[in-house]
């Protein structure tokens, strides 16, 4: 019996180490690419675009990275510590510009500030002024960008922050006020050094988006590593050399993951005490209250009130009514390869959390930490790291095919011809979104449990379906459901991957916004955006699950 478990056992192992590939193969095809000659394209990057790029995307991401930690750390400390009207309701609304694509917002914000928007429109009716007789930011440059990608993705900080200092021991807060702390104080050398870890957690997350965003600094005129590698790939027909700026990019965030870790290395941080969870929020005054309303309203207008909105008038007004069938089409196209996405990253996370729990060790902890590594890597990279060996293995299944059956029928492009290419590139970036809710819900699960099960008879297939697979089955909801919306939402690896005559919501509304016309892609957007408030709904659930365990705690 011992002999055939760890016979499945390895098995297991095995299964893990061939899902890690998804991330692998792309990663070595990128850094191989330095290797080879692009034929004087790499020569003229660097010459003439790669320091524009290199400095425009370090300046967003270190801008991004301010903005979205200050807005995200400011609002969780207010609505973690404190009570006043709507409080309630603002802390689960932080949370709704995820549901907003960082590309919708650039679209409908440029279209509404730009100069024939209606916000200049009105202010120049209303106080009778005519082009250059008044300043207005613009919209479309690295200061716009800034903004809007800033208020775009400042959730993932507020979310992180929010839950670290809903878990602080109230001991320490309340120490640090009998020592004469006012409340800026505590929050500056109490709250915020305690809640390090996951701040700067949600500020990396912050980070990879902000560099693997493409949509939003194409719309908004910024020359940055995404754009750039689309560029090289499709307007200069260069392979290598896209795959050679990837390379720098590539580099620039892996040496940046080391830097971190280094510096979290060594370092702990420990709640003191069991209560842990606070029981109320401290009661403001009516100025106060007034103040924090303002100061948590402000990014949720930005965020989402004002893209949703004027995405909802584009499409009553103007929406796209010419060929709702097409619409359709999309819709059920967009539905489908996310479905097909969702089970295979769940089967995937499966297979190496499984393996993980049979086996302990870097045999198996290796490729876990390699399937999470894949979210760093941002789609363009991913793409063409794998439409090389992807076109390879296409040629070469011809060519046997040619060998064995002759020239009289051929099967074509077999992966980067269909969706699979597609489904490959999203398991390499989304597949740690599921890995993570997997091991979260396996965490939960006692091993007291397996080994029951095992002195029962049973063995290790049997005890993954009858046993984990029951309890596990929220996490795998969650995990195929954040899986599914990612993939409605993603648009430069799908731009990139896609076959020819298939298109997804994302592309729809990407190539009319592109032509400049917003009100027919305003449809297509809106349905992006009503699917995107599924991972709302989940985040806010887990947060109500945190109060409602802190309460639990409490009350033992």
């Amino acid at each position: 019996m011992k002999i055939g478990e760890a016979r499945v056992g390895s098995a297991w192992t095995i299964g893990a180490i061939l899902a890690s590939l998804v991330v692998v193969v792309p990663t070595i095809v990128i850094f191989s690419s330095l290797l080879r000659s692009s034929d004087g394209v790499w020569t003229h990057l660097v010459e003439t675009r790669l320091p524009v790029y290199a400095s425009n995307t370090a300046l967003l991401a270190l801008g991004v990275s301010a903005l979205a930690g200050v807005v995200g750390v400011v609002t969780a400390w207010i609505l973690a510590t404190y009570r006043f009207p709507g409080s309630r309701f603002l802390g689960w609304a932080q949370l709704l510009p995820l549901s907003v694509p960082a590309y919708l917002s650039a679209y409908t914000l440029a279209d509404l500030l730009q100069f024939s928007g209606p916000v200049q429109t009105w202010i120049r009716g209303c106080f009778d002024l005519t082009a250059g007789e008044y300043w207005f930011p613009q919209i479309r440059s690295i200061g716009g960008a800034i903004v809007v990608l800033s208020f775009a993705l400042y959730p993932y900080v507020y979310f992180a922050a929010r839950v670290a200092f809903l878990e602080q021991s109230r001991a320490v807060l309340e120490a640090g006020r009998m020592l004469g702390r006012g409340p800026l104080a505590t929050f500056l050398l109490v709250g915020l050094p305690l809640a390090r870890p996951a701040i700067v957690g949600g500020l990396m997350l912050v980070l990879m988006e902000t560099v693997a965003d493409f949509g939003a600094v194409d719309h908004l005129a910024v020359d940055t590593f995404a754009t750039g590698i689309y560029r090289t790939r499709f307007a200069l027909e260069s392979p290598v050399g896209a795959s050679q700026l990837s390379a720098v990019l590539l580099s620039a965030l892996f040496l940046l993951l080391g830097l971190e870790w280094l510096l979290r290395r060594g370092r702990r941080y420990h709640r003191t005490g069991s209560r842990c969870y606070r029981e109320t929020g401290i009661a403001m005054g009516r100025f106060r209250s007034t103040l924090a309303v303002i100061l948590c309203s402000f990014p949720v207008l930005v965020g989402f009130a004002l893209p949703a909105g004027r995405l909802a008038q584009l499409a009553i007004e103007q929406g796209d009514r010419r060929d709702r069938g097409m619409l359709a089409s999309l819709a059920i196209e967009t539905a489908g390869l996310g479905g097909m996405a969702a089970v295979v990253a769940v089967v995937l996370a499966l297979v190496i959390g499984y393996a993980m729990r049979l086996r302990k060790g870097p045999v198996t902890s290796i490729p876990a930490g390699i399937a999470r590594a894949g979210y760093a890597i941002p789609g363009p990279v991913i793409a063409i790291g794998l439409l090389i060996p992807l076109v390879w293995l296409d040629h070469t299944i011809n060519d046997a095919w040619r060998g064995v059956f002759g020239d009289g029928w051929r099967p074509g492009l077999v992966l980067t011809g269909s969706v699979l290419a597609m489904l490959i590139g999203y398991q390499t970036r989304f597949l740690a979104v599921s890995l993570s809710l997997v091991q979260a819900g396996w965490s939960r699960v006692h091993r007291n449990l397996d080994d029951a099960a095992r002195s029962l008879g049973s063995g290790t297939g049997r005890i993954l379906f009858q046993v984990h697979l029951p309890l596990l089955k929220r996490s795998l909801i969650a995990a195929g459901l954040l899986v599914f919306v990612d993939v409605a939402k993603e648009l430069p690896m799908t731009l990139m991957l896609r076959p020819f005559n298939f298109d997804t919501l994302a592309v729809r509304v990407y190539e009319l916004a592109s032509d400049e016309r917003l009100g027919e892609a305003s449809t297509a957007a809106l349905l992006i955006v009503l699917v995107g408030i599924v991972p709302v709904i989940l985040l806010a659930g887990q947060v109500r699950d945190r109060r409602e365990s802190g309460a639990e705690d409490r009350s033992r």
